[in-house]
Order: C-alpha cells, then sequence, then structure tokens
C-alpha cells in the first residue's frame, strides 16, 4: 500500500461558512439530530480527495458514516451521526484533534437534513478489500504462471476488480505502483480536453470527434498526439488533469507525446488510478460522460471480452488497451446482463510491465493478452456467483466465446 500523502489544502472557508449557515436555515426532517461537516466545495474531485485524507488520519468506522452530498451548487463532506448538539461539538472537536495537526480543517457540526447524493467522482477509498475468493483465485493463477516460466522473473503484473453494483473491491494487486501507460492514457486525454470543451475553451467540431474516435476506438497515436498538442502539450494535460481531478489521478504522469512507432514508456499510471477514471465515468461524475462512454464503447481490440470464452455475448464494454513491447494491458467496465434483465457493472484493469522489450512483440502480446482474458472470464464467473445467474436462466446460460461478435484481436504497438 502507498504511504500516507499529505492532505490537500482548500481555501474555501468563505464557501464553507454561508452553505452552513444555508443548512442551518433549511428545516431538517430529522432537527433533533446533528452530522458532522469536514468540507465544502464546488469541484466534487476536491470533497472526494478530502474524503481519502480523511479516512486515513480517522479510520475505517468513521469512514462506514462518511457521505459526499450536494447542497445547490456545492458539494460536501458529511459524517451521518444519530445525536443532539451537545455530543455533535463533542464528536467534531475529537475528530478536529485529529485533523488539524495533519493540516486538514475543523470538523464543525450541522444540522441534519434529507441530504441529496451528487454521485460518487470515484471508487470509495477503502484501504483494502475484504478477504475475497476471487483475489485469491488471481494470485493463485498469476503465481502458477510464474512457476511454468509463463510470467517472467522480469515481469509485475497488477490487478483490480471492483463491483460497482455492490460498492465493493474484490481485487487488489498492486493496484497503487505506477507502471508503464502506454495507451491507456488515452481516455485521460479525451478527459482533459472535453473539460476545455465544457470551460467553453475548445470547440467539439466534427474533425475534433474524428480524432477522438480515432484515438480510443483505433488507438491512433497522431490523433492522440493532435489532441494533446491542442491542450498545450504532455506538461499541460498532466497540470490539468492534477488540478482538477487530483483525486483521481494520483499516479498519474503524462510527460511525453505517443510517437508514430508507439514507443512510449514514460508515462505512467497505477490501476487504481484507472479504477478511479472508470467509476466517476460511470457515475456520470466527468464532464461529457456520456461522450467518453461513447468512445470508449466503440467495437475495438479488447483483452477483456473479445476471445474470452467464459464471458457471454452481449456483455457491454467500455474499455481502453495499452500495448508496447513493455507492456500489455487493459482497464475497462464491463456490464453482465442477468436473465430477468437486471445490469451488473463491474470494473476490471488488468496490467503486465516487462522490464525490457520482448524479442518477439507479437506473441509475448498475444500470449499477455491472454492472461488477462482469463481473468476477465474468472472475474465474470464471481459476479454471475454473487448474484445468483444461474438461479434466473431459464436455460443453461448463454457463456460462449465473443470471438465473432467483436473484431478479431490484431495486436499493435500503441494500442
Amino acid at each position: 500500500m502507498s504511504s500516507a500523502r499529505p492532505a490537500p489544502r482548500f481555501n474555501r472557508a468563505a464557501c464553507l461558512t454561508l452553505l452552513l449557515l444555508s443548512a442551518a436555515a433549511v428545516p431538517s426532517a430529522r432537527a433533533a439530530d446533528y452530522d458532522i461537516s469536514y468540507l465544502w466545495h464546488t469541484d466534487r474531485a476536491k470533497v472526494t480527495a478530502y474524503k481519502s485524507a480523511v479516512i486515513r488520519i480517522l479510520g475505517p468506522e468513521v469512514a462506514r458514516g462518511l457521505r459526499e452530498v450536494r447542497l445547490r451548487d456545492s458539494y460536501g463532506l458529511i459524517y451521518e451521526r444519530r445525536g443532539g448538539p451537545g455530543s455533535a461539538k463533542a464528536v467534531a472537536a475529537a475528530h478536529s484533534r485529529l485533523l488539524t495537526p495533519r493540516g486538514l480543517r475543523a470538523a464543525v457540526p450541522i444540522p441534519d437534513r434529507d441530504w441529496a447524493s451528487p454521485g460518487r467522482t470515484a471508487a470509495p477509498p477503502a484501504a483494502a478489500p475484504e478477504a475475497s475468493p476471487l483475489e485469491a483465485a488471481v494470485e493463485n493463477y498469476i503465481r502458477g504462471l510464474r512457476r511454468r516460466g509463463l510470467i517472467k522473473s522480469n515481469e509485475r503484473t497488477a490487478w483490480l476488480v471492483y463491483d460497482i453494483r455492490a460498492d465493493k473491491k474484490l481485487v487488489s494487486i498492486n493496484e497503487d505502483v505506477p507502471l508503464e501507460a502506454a495507451s491507456l492514457v488515452k481516455p485521460f486525454i479525451a478527459l482533459a480536453y472535453l473539460h476545455e470543451v465544457k470551460a467553453g475553451r475548445k470547440p467539439y467540431t466534427h474533425e475534433v470527434r474524428g480524432r477522438m474516435e480515432r484515438m480510443i476506438r483505433e488507438s491512433n497515436n497522431a490523433a492522440a498526439d493532435w489532441i494533446i498538442r491542442r491542450l498545450g502539450g504532455p506538461k499541460a494535460v498532466q497540470a490539468l488533469l492534477r488540478r482538477e481531478y487530483g483525486g483521481i489521478f494520483r499516479n498519474t504522469r503524462i510527460v511525453e507525446t505517443i510517437p508514430a512507432n508507439g514507443r512510449t514508456y514514460r508515462n505512467k499510471a497505477s490501476a487504481r488510478d484507472y479504477s478511479r477514471f472508470l467509476y466517476a465515468l460511470w457515475t456520470g461524475g466527468l464532464p461529457g460522460s456520456d461522450e467518453l462512454k461513447r468512445l470508449m464503447k466503440l467495437p475495438n481490440q479488447d483483452r477483456l471480452y473479445t476471445a474470452a470464452p467464459g464471458v457471454p455475448a452481449g456483455t457491454e464494454v467500455y474499455d481502453k488497451t495499452g500495448s508496447t513491447s513493455h507492456l500489455c494491458g487493459d482497464m475497462g467496465i464491463l456490464v453482465s446482463r442477468r436473465a430477468d434483465g437486471e445490469l451488473f457493472p463491474y470494473i476490471i484493469v488488468g496490467i503486465i510491465e516487462k522490464e525490457r522489450s520482448a524479442r518477439s512483440y507479437f506473441n509475448w502480446m498475444r500470449s499477455r493478452g491472454d492472461i488477462i482474458r482469463r481473468v476477465s472470464e474468472m472475474t465474470y464467473k464471481e459476479i454471475s456467483g454473487r448474484y445468483r445467474f444461474s438461479d434466473f436462466d431459464t436455460a443453461n446460460g448463454d457463456a460462449r466465446s465473443a470471438s465473432g461478435v467483436k473484431t478479431a484481436e490484431k495486436e499493435q504497438k500503441g494500442g
């Protein structure tokens, strides 16, 4: 696990005071109860980042009661509780004694109300998943491949699976380790551009739309570099993502464009960054979320669904791959449909990084891609079991190879 990072500071005291006063002035459904308030801000991502800092200091017991809420045009971090103003004041004081020495704001009692939920901008920052049979299965699978020499000693892997329906992390293996990103960061570049579109600083013309599609669907490096240049270069993209979405991109470093030959080795990101991005995408917490979903749902050469025999045909896929002679990866959201029509979305991230270039690029890419496919199959089996898919089947299910439904995979560098 990563060490604790210095908590971000926020200079929105005036906003906090006004919102607290307005909240107190509005009648509450449970007027006798008081909650604890930690932060109000107009940027949801900053509230999410602040929540992570509060949890690191106050621990998992408090984490269970924390909520991100909305009041008019601002977002807040609230600890929901039962009790009057006296006990709330004591709890706020106790929390403040732990928070303020670490650079966070003092906690404040606030009258309880029927808080509106804004939807979350990033996956909840639980320190570790519960003991998961899927994580054990993935670890055993990778360990077995290493024993057989099918994953070499100079290769690192990272895996993350998040059940969005249950709000629960199922696999966390090297999730905070920054690894080479290759084309996995192209949706981040798309987000940066769509942020500027929403702010009115960039147009979303037919030409831009076409370049975005080529960048995501075809993993076209020239299209990606065109977008990066329109944003002011890699440094500007990195600065925008850190400034506006620092709670999501904690381990992401975009420092170079992607050359035509796909030999990009310096950009970095972690499995957890991809997961936070995907969660925010799914919950609509990003500017242009609908357009990003459309782009990432376009049929492409994925490693989570295509040619994965254990993932049923018809599964929805929102993903982006990454491929170089050093890296094979995929990150995405799969949406499984049970026979009764219920949908079950989950996040899966799989990354295999090689210290030195593979001698046979295509053989290495194909074999490592198949490893990611196998983990995707294991994940679907876990999800279908957790939600008792078989109890709703009218026949023997439809778990068959998805090859033929999507384009047959043709590995390419930078893809």
